[in-house]
């Protein structure tokens, strides 16, 4: 959410950024105080309530085994929040490390690690990331790491790229002339400078890390019973579809795709504000 302060004063944002940051932040907010905010505990089962529509004791329904729909969109907030931050600071670390390396050394070095994050970003994420679980076993850390390997050459090839452009300018040569190493020149200024374009590319990934999550956890390969998370509530809800009752799946469903939406608006917006002023 910093992201929206960083623009000049006087500088307007467009409305559709300022209401993406806004429902964000009540997102944000409505994850961290679910505990206050929810009328149930999320893991509450309650048979007679099955399938229950909105009303003053569930605002938004209730599912199959009569968990209210509120309580645990609030809940799974934390997890499909979370664990997306954590696929990225993996992805963003091993990412920004290589592709730093890359251009810095160029040669056999740049050659050896842009062909093999090509070849790894050729192969389909989510197959890479099922073939990962099928060994090591379904859960949400397992999806977590595999989607965090998947995710690092996406963020190696744009690091490597403005990075090249960056190993060139004349307080790069102004350190070396002063004898001062490559690592230290990379650790303290050349990536510290890249470090507003890099945040912005990773807020733009946000969305499609969420969304990756999520239908892992779908396809029963994420996090598993009983948890809240988005995903897994979507794919427990469809068995309600055919009796007729929509919210279990539309529910989550739609706070998935508004999160997306949502921090993809804010992504690009933040991306093209950072990186304008590297």
């Amino acid at each position: 959410m910093t992201a929206l302060t960083l623009a000049p004063a006087g500088e307007r944002r467009p409305l559709g950024v300022l209401a993406a940051g806004g429902f964000l932040a009540l997102v944000v907010l409505a994850a961290v105080a679910a505990p206050l905010l929810a009328p149930y505990a999320p893991d509450e089962i309650d048979l007679s309530a099955s399938l229950v529509g909105t009303g003053g004791d569930h605002l938004l329904g209730t599912d199959s085994s009569g968990q209210d729909l509120l309580s645990r969109v609030l809940y799974g907030a934390r997890t499909s929040l979370i664990a997306p931050l954590a696929l990225l600071a993996m992805a963003g670390l091993l990412g920004v490390t290589l592709g730093t390396v890359a251009a810095w050394r160029g040669g056999w070095v740049d050659t050896v690690v842009s062909r093999t994050t090509d070849v790894m970003y050729a192969f389909p994420g989510l197959l890479f990331t099922v073939l990962i679980i099928a060994v090591f076993g379904a859960g949400m850390t397992t999806s977590v790491l595999a989607l965090g390997l998947a995710f690092t050459p996406t963020v190696a090839k744009y690091t490597r790229s403005v990075a090249l452009a960056e190993r060139h300018k004349p307080y790069i040569d102004a350190y070396r002339v002063q004898g001062m190493g490559g690592a230290r020149i990379c650790a303290r200024y050349l990536v510290p400078n890249l470090g507003r374009s890099i945040v912005g590319y990773l807020v733009v990934l946000f969305g499609e890390a969420l969304m990756s999550l999520a239908t892992l956890s779908y396809l029963g390969f994420g996090a598993q019973p009983p948890s809240s998370d988005w995903g897994l509530m979507v794919q427990e809800g469809q068995a309600a579809v055919v009796q007729g009752a929509l919210l279990p799946a539309l529910v989550p469903g739609f706070a998935i795709a508004a999160v997306v939406v949502s921090f993809n608006v804010v992504g690009v917006w933040a991306a093209d504000r950072l990186g304008s002023k590297r």
